[in-house]
């Protein structure tokens, strides 16, 4: 009779997971999952043909746990901001999570900053459209402007480099997201790329 498998798959990730948040995606060996489950590492490969696959659940988790927050984020009275906040709240909480999901190059484990740019899109594209009464396309790129800049101050927090406080960060996100919007309702075509620039700046200037 085969040996009974101690653990289930759910905690072999769990235990994964666990590792992720305290020492980076790095970390995950057959060696550190089994010591974090106090095993020797044969339930591990019981569930996983190699450690790559349990890696590939691990950035699966991430993603769940990324989607919680953006959905507490469009929960808020302001969801697109609620959703950068919520940004960047995780990268806050979850650095090595938001490491994973963002940062890490398309031919690690999987993914890549621009693979989760289009998750998240996915995630508020109807919002967006709905509460902002825009197409989208439009909806798209005004998530993908203001995603840079949440990208951005997100990727200084995590690497411990971030000079503005939560107020200073608020206020980023919101004079970039009524500007986005604006322009993006006043100026034809500007989503498209179909619009006069020098016209445009030719006006502003005077002003």
């Amino acid at each position: 009779m085969p040996p009974k498998v101690k653990f289930h798959k759910e905690e072999i990730i769990e235990a994964a997971v666990n590792i992720t948040r305290r020492k980076g995606i790095e970390a995950v060996t057959a060696r550190e999952v089994a010591g974090e489950l106090k095993v020797s590492t044969r339930p591990i490969f019981t569930w996983f043909d190699t450690i790559e696959q349990l890696k590939r659940e691990v950035y699966n988790q991430a993603k769940v746990s990324y989607r919680e927050y953006v959905q507490a984020g469009l929960a808020g009275p302001v969801p697109f901001l609620g959703v950068g906040q919520q940004y960047v709240l995780f990268a806050k909480e979850e650095p090595e999570l938001y490491k994973l999901l963002f940062l890490t190059k398309p031919n690690g484990v999987v993914g890549g900053a621009m693979e989760a740019l289009h998750f998240s899109q996915d995630l508020v594209r109807d919002s967006l459209m709905k509460i902002y009464n825009i197409t989208a396309n439009m909806a798209d790129c005004y998530f993908r402007d203001l995603w840079l800049v949440a990208f951005s101050i997100a990727t200084l927090i995590v690497t411990d480099d971030c000079p503005y406080t939560d107020e200073e960060i608020s206020r980023i996100f919101t004079e970039i997201s009524l500007s986005i919007c604006k322009a993006y309702k006043e100026i034809p075509g500007l989503p498209e790329g179909k619009y006069n620039r020098d016209a445009i700046f030719r006006e502003l200037v005077k002003k």
